[in-house]
């Protein structure tokens, strides 16, 4: 005999388990991570608040699954990114820029809400890191340079680096309420990483 399903799952395909999660990642993405208890992911998600210690060795587990969820769901919002050999160069970089920066906008909110947790950050890091931007765009530049639209000695890591350091520095300005934001056009950025500079 198939064990009964939760009360709250009664007209839902999802498991307990997912069910967490998806309330977690609610409320990330609603408030942020900042003060989010395991009694108020319980009451959100309709059970007591022991059931969650059922499905996740403890909080930080729960949380950092919340977080891959929440990435997972911004990033399957988001417009496909270029495949290398096609288009313009330039074009495509641009593309991947701003997709680097729409995504940091939307995601860094509820990273920065953990920063007190260095324990859910671990797991998140530890955890499947398939959809990372990061890694995307060294895959993308190391493809292209392998083709032959980039120099073979072009340093691809460097160059991830500085999109990367621009996103986090546009999106993280931001969340300080007096700090003046930088005006970094994608354009200017593309130009660098491209033609270096001398």
């Amino acid at each position: 005999m198939a064990p009964r399903r939760a009360a709250v799952l009664r007209d839902d395909d999802r498991s307990l388990r997912e069910h967490l999660i998806a309330t977690a990642e609610r409320m990330i993405a609603a408030t942020g991570a900042t003060g989010l208890t395991v009694r108020a992911i319980a009451r959100a998600a309709g059970v007591a608040d022991g059931v969650l210690y059922n499905h996740f060795a403890d909080k930080e587990e729960l949380l950092a699954a919340a977080l891959r969820a929440h990435v997972d769901t911004v990033r399957s919002g988001m417009d496909p990114l270029p495949a290398a050999g096609t288009g313009d160069l330039a074009a495509n970089l641009r593309a991947y820029l701003d997709h680097g920066l729409a995504l940091h906008r939307a995601i860094l909110p509820a990273f920065t809400g953990l920063l007190g947790q260095p324990a859910v950050l671990a797991r998140f890091a530890d955890g499947d890191q398939g959809g990372d931007w990061r890694a995307e765009l060294a895959a993308y530049l190391a493809a292209e340079r392998d083709l032959g639209r980039l120099a073979p000695t072009a340093d691809v890591d460097t160059a991830v680096a500085l999109a990367s350091g621009v996103c986090h520095e546009v999106v993280l300005s931001t969340m300080f309420p007096h700090a003046a934001s930088p005006r970094v056009p994608t354009e200017a950025v593309v130009t660098a990483i491209l033609h270096g500079i001398a």
